[in-house]
């Protein structure tokens, strides 16, 4: 390609502003807060200086199991809180984790949001929404390159080329 398209990084597709939640919330409270916010999981972090350390991720999908086996046995004993249905260790990204490795992470594990992380301290989060944006914005960018290229290449040598025989 004559233009290089840079491939983007997670720090130019991360959401900065991060709705996060602490372990010590309870079931209900972290229901309430993922219904209020209007999204499907949460970093948790414990937050100290104006920074958040990230500790775990909850989801809808953690709610729903600790909810649901709450309901059917009974209430447990001491009560849930998101320590105890979080994810601890989630599989996290750095900012200049490169675009096509995000999409990797994504399709081989399967998930929904990837916390962008540095010295343990939460950054911003990466969507696949963001991700599929930013791979189609790539993908249109490399068509046109490509078709530019195909129109300012001579091709009429290489294909005389061929044709070409050798009579010595």
């Amino acid at each position: 390609m004559n233009d290089q398209q840079k491939i983007p990084c997670a720090e130019d597709l991360m959401n900065r502003h991060v709705e996060a939640v602490t372990q010590d919330m309870t079931l209900t409270e972290v229901i309430r807060f993922l219904l209020k916010h209007k999204i499907s999981n949460a970093p948790v972090v414990n937050k100290q200086d104006q920074k958040h350390t990230l500790i775990g991720f909850v989801s809808e999908r953690d709610c729903l199991d600790a909810l649901s086996n709450e309901i059917f046995f009974g209430n447990p004993s001491p009560a849930q809180t998101v320590r105890t249905i979080m994810s601890s260790h989630p599989i996290c990204i750095t900012p200049d984790t490169e675009l096509f490795s995000i999409v990797s992470i994504f399709i081989n594990h399967h998930l929904r949001h990837l916390p962008v992380v540095e010295n343990g301290i939460l950054l911003g989060i990466v969507s696949r929404r963001e991700i599929l944006t930013a791979m189609e914005t790539y993908y249109d960018h490399s068509l046109h390159n490509q078709e530019h290229e195909r129109q300012l290449r001579d091709t009429s040598q290489p294909m005389n080329l061929r044709f070409t025989i050798d009579r010595s």
